[in-house]
């Protein structure tokens, strides 16, 4: 199944970047190895301090957690039973998603042993780091293979990369062959070595090999310096996750494992324009470069590694993303749902996209709805034609004309103009296309 196999009216093959599942904490035990038993006792008497603290710090709103569960308690079940799983995805119009850890976002009621899901940093303790990731794998990979259908799921590995690295290069050969297609590392390494020291290349070298992209993922962030404070917080939170790009990129990691996928998950796509403009400049020669010596370790523009090597899971995408997307690269941005988790598109998908997407022309909706994801992440496009045939909106659903003349129209001087710094044109003005009510943001 291809983009050009597909008539303008099929149902859109709607494959979400990011997703989360995880069992209730203390249902973990089983996958655990006895040895660390004692202390996940130790961590589970911590639960309630933790939840009361993250009360304390606004991260959590008593009220609406009341609320949120009391609505969804059915759907919510979707974070770790696979038949409510698959009837939620179903209603969803999504016919694929990748999974990443923590099913509960509100009260942390499904966090991984030792706190290394979405909170994975890289100052872990490296044996309980280690055994909380393997004991989450090990559960990932049995989850998605009791599915009534398995190519639906492609499940994300935790991955504690900071720590003893041949136990690092072991657990994602493990965890690829338990059927698991992606990892997870830390956005933060703290005191550890940053991701541009060589001890790391074992690691990348095996996914690469193994075909496995790596991403980061927001969550993770130096809240001891925030105080009570917390707009800094969701100020940052986006950041750190993407910071590792620039790591990777600079130090030649994408120069050395060309077949290495790199992805920056749940922390949007807005940033990256203007960071693709500055580093180009940068290598470019630009005034303000000059001075520097030359970047050895690179041999093309740091937007032509992105192209190559990297993706965006920009979870609900904003409209004024979408309408940056000729500057990020239209293949480079892959859409998510963030469910079961209250800031995302759940359970009202449907209505989401049609906000979202009702003026993008159709082959780029496909793109940017599923194609780019399932190229990234291995999905068998065969496979889930069907499921996508019974389930996945259609143009006409998400409100796109079946002329899509006017609509290609109104986004050809963007889309001429592209990347503006390598073209040579003219910044286009953006907002000729036709105007949207709702969720404008």
């Amino acid at each position: 199944m291809s983009a050009g196999s597909q008539r303008r009216d099929d149902p859109y093959l709607v494959i979400s970047s990011d997703c989360h599942a995880g069992l209730p904490t203390e249902q973990y035990r089983p996958y655990l190895e006895a040895a660390h038993h004692r202390a996940f006792d130790e961590f589970l008497a911590q639960a309630e301090h933790r939840r009361a603290e993250a009360t304390r710090l606004g991260v959590r709103n008593e009220a609406f957690a009341r609320k949120w569960f009391a609505e969804h308690e059915e759907g919510l079940r979707g974070g770790w039973d696979p038949a409510r799983r698959e009837k939620e995805l179903d209603g969803d119009g999504v016919a694929g998603e990748v999974v990443f850890p923590d099913a509960d976002a509100v009260d942390s009621g499904t966090a991984a042993p030792f706190g290394v899901g979405l909170g994975l940093s890289g100052d872990q303790d490296p044996v309980l780091g280690m055994a909380g990731a393997r004991a989450h794998n090990r559960w990932l990979a049995e989850f998605v293979a009791s599915s009534a259908a398995p190519e639906r799921h492609c499940g994300v590995a935790l991955l504690p990369v900071t720590g003893d690295v041949p136990t690092v290069v072991a657990e994602v050969r493990r965890a690829h062959a338990s059927g698991l297609g992606a990892v997870m590392i830390p956005s933060m390494w703290v005191d550890r070595p940053p991701y541009h020291d060589r001890r790391y290349d074992p690691v990348w070298a095996v996914c690469a090999e193994l075909r496995m992209p790596v991403l980061t993922h927001s969550g993770a962030a130096p809240r001891h310096e925030y105080g009570d404070h917390l707009g800094i917080y969701v100020t940052e939170v986006t950041f750190w996750p993407s910071r590792p790009l620039w790591f990777l990129l600079w130090s030649g990691v994408f120069e050395r494992f060309p077949d290495l996928r790199f992805g920056v998950a749940e922390s949007g796509c807005w940033w990256l324009p203007n960071l693709l403009w500055f580093m180009d400049r940068l290598y470019l020669g630009a005034h303000g470069g000059k001075k520097l010596s030359p970047f050895a370790e690179l041999t093309m523009a740091p937007s032509a590694y992105v192209d190559r090597n990297c993706f965006i899971a920009a979870t609900n995408t904003k409209r004024r993303e979408l309408a940056q997307r000729y500057e990020i690269g239209v293949g480079n941005i892959c859409w998510g749902s963030d469910f079961p988790h209250p800031e995302g598109t759940w359970p009202n998908t449907r209505e989401w996209m049609r906000t979202s997407f009702h003026d993008i022309p159709v082959d780029e909706t496909r793109q940017l709805l599923g194609l780019s994801c399932a190229e990234v992440f291995g999905f068998d496009l065969d496979r889930l034609a069907p499921i996508a045939q019974r389930i996945g909106p259609a143009p006409a659903e998400l409100g796109q004309p079946e002329d899509q003349r006017p609509v290609l129209a109104a986004w050809a001087p963007a889309r001429e103009v592209g990347r503006h710094w390598l073209t040579g044109r003219d910044f286009p003005f953006v907002g000729t296309a036709v105007p949207t009510e709702g969720n404008t943001l």
